[in-house]
């Protein structure tokens, strides 16, 4: 099968229409555990420095980004499930805490080589950012640790670098209008631009001969 933006859409949209309620749901609770992520930060940085909005605590920083890390790689794991059996998902799929050390590093490495690129007039950051945009999905999937993830990355997005550009404009296009459509629409746009994500990435890792051997036998591609 070959990547198109408009096979990756159908592709989620179809799959979205399966279950819309449920997916609804599911976008609902990643929400919710991020505002609550975010009212426990905010609780400990109003202890630490007195409510000043404007500097938050350190500590509350760093467990905001270590927290959101791990519902981060639950979103992940969640879609890649869907993706390969959209029947069968379920709400505890978002519970995926394993690697999270390796997950961490991964965000880590590729944080740094966009923000080195974009250091360098932009355009090499944008395409890092192509390069080693499925990355996180790798380090899930696979659990290659951070280095091999972004190998792995690097390759099966050879030679696609313009189609992903697009894509990944036309997704944040989608999620724009989702929320101009009074914020709602993203309870639609959502779900269905990231299963849209994750086909890209399952037909990318096809084409480019990427083993289908996962560590989580739930998270291997339905041939």
């Amino acid at each position: 099968m070959e990547f198109s933006i408009k096979s990756a859409l159908g592709f989620g949209w179809e799959t979205f229409k399966k279950r819309p309620w449920f997916f609804i749901g599911a976008t609902l609770v990643i929400l919710l555990a991020y505002i609550a992520v975010g009212a426990l930060t905010g609780l400990i940085d109003l202890a630490l420095t007195g409510g000043d909005a404007e500097n938050p605590s350190h500590l509350g920083s760093l467990l905001d980004w270590l927290i959101g890390t791990l519902i981060s790689m639950g979103v992940v794991a969640f879609y890649l499930h869907a993706h390969d059996n959209p029947a069968g998902v379920t709400l505890s799929q978002l519970w995926h805490p394993k690697p999270y050390l390796k997950y961490l590093a991964a965000t880590i490495l590729v944080g740094l080589t966009i923000l080195l690129g974009l250091l360098l007039l932009i355009v090499p950051g944008i395409i890092f950012g192509l390069m080693f945009m499925f990355t996180s999905f790798i380090v899930i999937d696979r659990e290659l640790g951070p280095i091999d993830a972004m190998k792995e990355s690097k390759r099966i997005t050879s030679g696609h670098k313009w189609p992903l550009l697009w894509f990944l404009l036309v997704l944040a296009l989608i999620n724009l209008a989702g929320a101009i459509a009074l914020v709602v629409g993203l309870l639609v746009t959502v779900p269905v631009t990231s299963l849209a994500f994750t086909h890209a990435y399952r037909v990318l890792a096809a084409k480019a001969g990427l083993e289908s051997v996962p560590v989580d036998a739930a998270l291997k591609p339905i041939s």
